[in-house]
């Protein structure tokens, strides 16, 4: 299977270094610099959930709603109904980042890994920050063999995130032991 793993990976490290020098003032852009702040004095788990809360919020409530019901799909291993609700979802909100990483994530349940890829491109066109697609192209990675493009895209996603306890030791297994020293 070809997958277009650089070209994502291209896309998401220019993608982040674009936003790096942003001043973003809007509530995304003020969580995110509060993340990197070690002396914010806020859990970053309280943080994260903001981000997140924000990335699943929608001004209309029944796309909302419906992003909800596949979410609820998901979970429940009903990846059919999950998915044509998701489907529906990006069509009538196709600017609506959370929508594809949603169905990115499906996809990559589903192991359809291509198309997971597609989404998770189309997710960080609209949000580069998007740390959770950028962790889900990792493991798509990771299930290729492409260990590098992982450590890359872990690397990304921490350096967005730097709380990401769990993809910071999957780093670690991916980097090489240090060089031995001889006496």
């Amino acid at each position: 299977m070809d997958l277009p793993v650089a070209e994502t990976l291209k896309l998401l490290l220019n993608g982040i270094a674009d936003n790096a020098g942003a001043k973003s003032h809007d509530r995304l852009g003020v969580l995110f610099a509060t993340l990197q702040d070690p002396a914010c004095g806020r859990p970053a788990h309280e943080i994260e959930d903001e981000i997140w809360a924000i990335w699943t919020s929608h001004e209309n409530p029944a796309l909302e709603a419906r992003l909800q019901r596949a979410i609820s799909g998901i979970a429940r291993r009903r990846f059919s109904e999950a998915e044509q609700v998701l489907d529906d979802l990006v069509r009538d909100a196709p600017r609506w980042a959370e929508a594809w990483n949603k169905r990115a994530t499906l996809r990559f349940l589903t192991q359809r890994d291509a198309d997971s890829i597609a989404d998770i491109r189309c997710t960080l066109q609209l949000e580069p920050r998007h740390f959770g697609a950028i962790c889900g192209f990792a493991q798509v990675c990771l299930r290729h063999g492409e260990t590098a493009a992982a450590a890359s895209a872990f690397g990304a996603a921490l350096r967005l995130n730097p709380h990401l306890e769990s993809v910071r030791a999957a780093l670690t297994e991916l980097e090489p032991p240090p060089p031995a020293r001889l006496n």
